[in-house]
């Protein structure tokens, strides 16, 4: 019996006679002195004896988990050496669904109604609703007759209408395959009928698709999915952000004739119930959601589409580190299914398996409808400077003055929530830091507070310095959104300024909202965050600035380079997407670093080509393998006892470098000390047999946490 619980071994219990324990089966067990749910998972392992073992309480009516997802919670707990009972509980998201479905009382008209009653007006009215429709419960159909729900149940009584109990069951529509689409580009038309034919094969297959911002990558997918409904089978779409879709499902309905069912953490315990059962079901024939959703229980799936592929919020870095793009891989390879990635800007890890031959590739390497990318030139801001406590360059001004007086939009681009990232004291110099995490409070101004990104602290602003004692003396550094839109409009005041970030739009209505607002022209000037990198069309932006291009390229990290590329890109590429030209202006020190480069040169390629030569010159990913141990804990000097323990037993082999202890960039998050360990291999190098014999000879104290993450995508 596997639990959804962080513990490394199933447990075996005795089968009461008569209940049906097939592998798979939901079932209540007893745990200690409480009760809690497992999955049944094979035989017992015959270690404890069996007059020891405890009984199975209960097997639950939830429909069997499936063998294949079952073989998926096992790959995933092997790849990344997370308990399996940590895998488990994240494919049991809503425990409630296992339950037995509600039932409820319905009336229909009475097959054996007495012909001699008397029927008043308010209960020919109720007749009347009932005529040629379905059943329904007292309070609906007493709304559609204008009665009281006591005629309904005194009709009930005197035999002209009887009860059934039906299951309380959401519907949910079942988008149409059949539908016609856009009329694609003969590339697009190519791209799509190769991915149509990967889904009709019913057999397990990767495609890169690779397409150019606005090459209409969507609509060809859209393609699989129809032929992938046609056959009956279900599809999966993951996509990063999923909190802003509204385009995207719009685009969906447009489509198909109404929108997919959704999951995601803002969904409430009744729609998570309802949609995890639909699914298991089979009544769902399209999802669409966040990493999580790759551990849903699809009764058949029929094609997975993992969506900007190379973003980083498919990694997940808690709890179980895994990728999702790399899991939907594996997922889809074990029911047999086509997996598609796509992206403008693929990972390089895709770019390798795309080289190599373990991917398909498709290109869309023009736009849709002939528009052209936008233009891109780098601002130089060592020659043309910001005016003192100013962020905006004159050339992005002035271009900004050409844009408002076209009528066009502008798209302001800084990846830094908050008004100033740093609040200082004048007096001492010292600024004010979280007290929970190595990180500094960021200033929310427009929320009056002091904000931590990392472990949410908040405070209000502070009027005396901790250090120094110093009164009203602190002052903002640097630039936030909140700042930027403070200058945007002192600048332009007649333009209708608008932030767009976690912290101004606080959900998806809100979100939603405001895309509406930009793409309808009620906003002149949008200032965003990643959150406006990618996914969104708007017709009339022509212009985007990014206001500080450095920002990602410090620190040193693996990746730098290659997600400040994949960002400016993406965001570069909303401009121009309509029928007027684009363009995007990048403020940078650094114009001459190969990023800069490659996006004023518009070479992709080239910039691919040196990053992956200067990867393979130093062994690391996608040439190489790397894991990451993390070790934490409130006390410093217990987290340090533990890393020398585990640098003693370190391996020492040709071909495995092991690098640490060090403290890590975050070294204390959530009022926990870190340290860092790093494992580097060849590609030939398994790591997971590695780190077990490495790690099983180490005792760990129940303060002190060790956090495995195969295939880090962070380094903090």
């Amino acid at each position: 019996m596997l639990l959804p619980l962080p513990l490394a071994d199933a447990y075996d219990y005795s089968v009461p006679e008569g209940l049906d324990v097939a592998p798979g089966r939901f079932v209540v067990v007893p745990l200690g002195k409480r009760e809690t749910l497992g999955v049944v998972w094979g035989e017992g392992t015959g270690a404890v004896a069996v007059a020891k073992l405890r009984d199975v309480i209960e097997v639950l009516p939830a429909l069997p988990m499936a063998d294949p997802l079952r073989r998926f919670i096992d790959w995933v707990a092997a790849y990344t050496l997370a308990p399996p009972g940590a895998v488990l509980r994240m494919a049991m998201s809503s425990p409630s669904a296992l339950e037995a479905p509600r039932t409820e009382l319905v009336y229909r008209p009475s097959a054996d109604a007495p012909d001699a009653l008397k029927l008043t007006a308010a209960r020919r009215r109720v007749l009347d609703a009932l005529k040629d429709g379905p059943a329904m419960p007292a309070a609906e159909l007493a709304h559609l007759a204008g009665v009281g729900t006591s005629v309904v149940k005194t009709m009930a009584a005197a035999g002209l209408l009887e009860t059934v109990e039906r299951v309380m069951r959401r519907s949910f529509p079942r988008p149409d395959g059949g539908r016609d689409g856009p009329v694609l580009s003969p590339a697009q038309k190519a791209a799509a009928d190769g991915l149509v034919e990967s889904v009709t094969a019913r057999a397990f297959s990767a495609t890169l698709l690779d397409g150019v911002p606005g090459a209409g990558k969507t609509e060809v997918y859209f393609e699989a999915v129809a032929a992938a409904l046609a056959l009956g089978r279900q599809v999966l779409v993951l996509l990063p952000e999923i909190a802003l879709t509204a385009q995207w499902l719009k685009r969906f309905d447009d489509r198909f004739g109404c929108a997919p069912a959704v999951w995601h953490s803002g969904l409430t315990s009744l729609e998570r119930r309802e949609t995890w059962r639909a699914i298991a079901e089979g009544r769902i024939g399209v999802v669409v959601g966040a990493r999580s959703a790759l551990f849903l229980p699809f009764a058949d799936l029929g094609l997975i589409v993992v969506d900007e592929e190379h973003d980083g919020s498919f990694k997940q870095e808690e709890g179980v580190c895994y990728n999702a793009r790399d899991m939907a891989v594996v997922r889809a390879r074990l029911v047999a299914a086509p997996v598609l990635l796509a992206s403008a800007t693929p990972s390089l890890e895709s770019v390798v398996n795309a080289t190599s031959g373990r991917y398909r590739t498709l290109h869309l390497p023009a736009r849709h409808g002939g528009n052209q990318l936008a233009t891109v030139a780098a601002v130089d801001l060592k020659r043309q400077p910001p005016a003192r406590g100013r962020w905006l360059s004159p050339p992005v001004l002035e271009a900004m003055t050409q844009t408002l007086a076209a009528g066009e939009q502008t798209l302001l681009f800084l990846n830094r929530r908050g008004y100033a990232p740093i609040t200082l004291c004048r007096s001492c110099g010292k600024g004010i830091e979280c007290p929970q995490c190595s990180a500094w409070l960021v200033e929310h101004r427009f929320r009056r507070m002091l904000v931590c990104h990392h472990c949410g602290h908040s405070e209000p602003p502070a009027m005396t310095c901790k250090s120094c004692g110093a009164v009203d003396h602190f002052v903002a550094c640097g630039p936030g959104v909140e700042r930027l839109a403070e200058e945007a409009q002192a600048a332009f005041p007649d333009a209708r300024v608008e932030l767009f970030t976690s912290d101004s739009l606080m959900n998806r209505d809100e979100a939603n909202a405001a895309i509406e607002r930009m793409i309808g022209g009620e906003i002149d000037i949008l200032i965003g965050t990643q959150m406006a990198a990618k996914g969104h069309h708007f017709p009339n932006l022509t212009l985007v600035a990014v206001v500080d291009a450095d920002l990602g390229l410090n620190g040193g990290d693996l990746r730098a380079a290659e997600r400040t590329f994949q960002l400016l890109y993406q965001v570069a590429g909303r401009a121009g997407r309509h029928e007027r030209p684009g363009r995007a202006l990048i403020q940078t020190y650094a114009p001459e670093h190969a990023v800069m480069q490659a996006l004023v040169a518009n070479d992709r390629d080239r910039f691919v080509s040196a990053e992956l030569a200067g990867r393979a010159a130093a062994g690391m990913p996608p040439y190489g393998r790397l894991a990451a141990l993390i070790v934490s804990g409130p006390d410093p000097a217990a987290v340090d006892n533990v890393c020398a323990a585990i640098a003693r037993k370190a391996p020492h082999r040709e071909g495995v470098t092991v690098l640490g202890p060090s403290v890590a960039p975050m070294a204390l998050l959530r009022g926990r000390h870190r340290r860092r360990f790093l494992l580097k291999t060849g590609r030939d190098i398994a790591v997971q047999p590695l780190l077990h014999a490495w790690l099983g000879q180490i005792g760990l104290p129940a303060s002190v946490r060790l956090q495995i993450d195969v295939d880090p995508y962070s380094f903090m």
